[in-house]
Order: structure tokens, then C-alpha cells, then sequence
């Protein structure tokens, strides 16, 4: 048995392989906070995205926009002021580097883009090394993420029929946690997530499924997380729910009500996205939905909890 993660603290956390994250997650009963980062995002002081998530209560750190093949992380490195002029870094070192700085589990976003989707906007092309190839979940197994989310950024394309191919790769190439699923349509006309769909993504691999969070995109409602979520852990799967259609913006007290639905629908995790500042979700959200899901106490001491424990 693992420790949960609510209370684990970094010596134990960075030991963890992906069946013992799910189940430290699980043992939390739906008190965990992923900040979702653009790490190449210039920020406030030439600190990485995710030491700022870290000092406010995220228990997992996804990394967005990360290209496996140039893996530049803003404020990794003294001196780095502008990310472009920036050194090539080398992956396995920097993510190990970064896990040493902010004591959480790391994870990277890639994403499964369809072939020839049925688009609703202009599809964007994105870099190579972002998307869930082989070769590049090969190369963040190598990097030493602990989890990974296949995804969507918009307008990029994803299908959920090329997602369910992504997983069984990941499955056989990755050893981390596997999180699938799209919080929003990422341009492509087809449901986002069902029932059906999430028991194809749970036989195919996937260890948690990632909905729509409620009041995030329109129709999704609680009828309609629950059923994922009974269906999800009948399979012995987990769920994310994930604030990704820039409701980060709408402050502190919406994003706390949110948190508190989606806890109440069973939900084991809770994502919180990059919008608003732009390259993450403001300060004040994290400790809000903290504050929701798990009081101020876990607050506190996971805010408060050295890195070297």
C-alpha cells in the first residue's frame, strides 16, 4: 500500500510508478489538484510555471506545450530571461531537474490528432515533438514523467477514436499514470466524452479518464459526469474533471463552486487549466478550489510542507 497523495511528502511522492500514483490518488478521495502550465511561457519572474502552481497548493504539474524534441522550459535554468535565446536542454535532465525544484509529480500533455477530422474551425498545425506519436511517448518514458495526458489544445484536431490508438501505445511504451480524454471540442465536431467512450478508453488502457468539467462546456451536466464517473470506476478506473475553457479567468469564486460540483459527482482529481494569465491559472484559483475540495487544513500543509521531507 502507498501513502495517500493528499499527504505524501516529496521523497515518497517522486518514488512512485504509475499503479502507485492511481492509487495514492485514489486513496485521496477526490482531494487532488493538477495545474495544467504552458511551460514556454514567459511569467512573472523568471521562475518556472510550475514552482509558482506548486507554492499554492497543486499536487500534480502537467506540462503544456512542451516539445519532447527542443524540451525548453522558461526559468529552468539561472539566466535564462528570454526562453529562445535559451541553450537546447537535454529532456531527462531538465524534468529531473524540475521535479527536484518543485517536489511534485511531473507530467506532459500530448496530443492525438485525428485523421483527416471533421473540423469546426481552421484545424492548427502544431510541432511534431507535441503530438502522441510513438516516438514521442517513447521519449517522455525517457524523460522520466510520472504521468502523461493525452489531449487537446484548440483548434489542434483531436479525435477520440485517435486517442484510443495513443493509449495502447502509452500503454506499451509508458510506465507512468495515463490520463485521457478532452476538456473541450479541440475544433473537432463530436461528443467529448460519453459513457460508451469512456469504457473504450478505459479497456484500451487508460487509467483515468479526463470529462468536461461541469459548467465548462455546455450540455455537460451532472447527470452526465456521474455517469461517466460510475461507469469509470466500475472499471477500476479513475476521473479528472478539467477547467480548460478559459473559466480560469472568471475568478476565484466560480472556479470554488465548480470544485465543489464536480467533487460532489465523485470526481477523483480536479484539473485546473492555463488560461487567464496565459500561462496559468491565477494564484488565488488553486487556493480557492484547495480550500473547496480538501479545507483549510490540506491546504495549508501541502502548501506549507517542505520539498525536502
Amino acid at each position: 500500500m502507498v501513502k495517500r497523495l493528499l499527504s505524501a511528502s516529496t521523497s515518497e511522492v517522486m518514488t512512485f510508478d504509475g499503479q502507485q500514483l492511481k492509487e495514492s490518488i485514489k486513496a485521496s478521495e477526490g482531494r487532488i489538484i493538477v495545474s495544467e502550465n504552458i511551460v514556454t511561457q514567459e511569467n512573472l519572474d523568471s521562475i518556472t510555471t510550475a514552482e509558482i502552481a506548486a507554492a499554492f497548493g497543486a499536487d500534480m504539474i502537467l506540462c503544456n506545450r512542451l516539445d519532447v524534441d527542443d524540451p525548453k522550459i522558461f526559468g529552468l535554468y539561472p539566466g535564462e530571461r528570454d526562453l529562445y535565446s535559451a541553450p537546447k536542454h537535454d529532456g531527462k535532465e531538465s524534468i529531473t531537474r524540475l521535479r527536484k525544484l518543485v517536489g511534485r509529480p511531473i507530467g506532459i500533455n500530448i496530443e492525438p490528432i485525428g485523421d483527416n477530422p471533421k473540423m469546426m474551425e481552421n484545424q492548427i498545425a502544431i510541432l511534431p515533438g507535441c503530438t502522441a506519436s510513438e516516438a514521442v511517448i517513447k521519449k517522455a518514458e525517457e524523460m522520466g514523467f510520472q504521468f502523461m495526458v493525452l489531449t487537446g489544445n484548440p483548434g489542434t484536431g483531436v479525435t477520440n477514436e485517435a486517442t484510443i490508438r495513443s493509449i495502447a501505445l502509452a500503454k506499451k511504451y509508458f510506465t507512468g499514470l495515463i490520463i485521457a480524454g478532452k476538456m473541450h471540442a479541440s475544433g473537432v465536431d463530436e461528443p467529448l466524452m460519453t459513457e460508451e467512450t469512456a469504457k473504450k478508453f478505459i479497456e484500451a488502457g487508460a487509467d483515468v479518464i479526463l470529462a468536461p468539467a461541469v459548467g465548462s462546456i455546455p450540455g455537460f451536466d451532472e447527470a452526465d459526469l456521474k455517469a461517466v464517473v460510475k461507469v469509470v470506476h466500475r472499471l477500476g478506473g479513475l476521473v479528472m474533471s478539467a477547467i480548460g475553457t478559459s473559466q480560469e479567468g472568471r475568478g476565484s469564486h466560480v472556479l470554488q463552486e465548480m470544485a465543489i460540483r464536480n467533487k460532489i459527482c465523485g470526481v477523483d482529481m480536479q484539473h485546473v487549466g492555463d488560461s487567464a494569465w496565459g500561462f496559468e491559472s491565477p494564484v488565488d484559483n488553486l487556493y480557492a478550489v484547495s480550500k473547496a475540495i480538501r479545507g483549510e487544513r490540506h491546504t495549508i500543509q501541502r502548501m506549507a510542507r517542505s520539498i525536502n521531507r
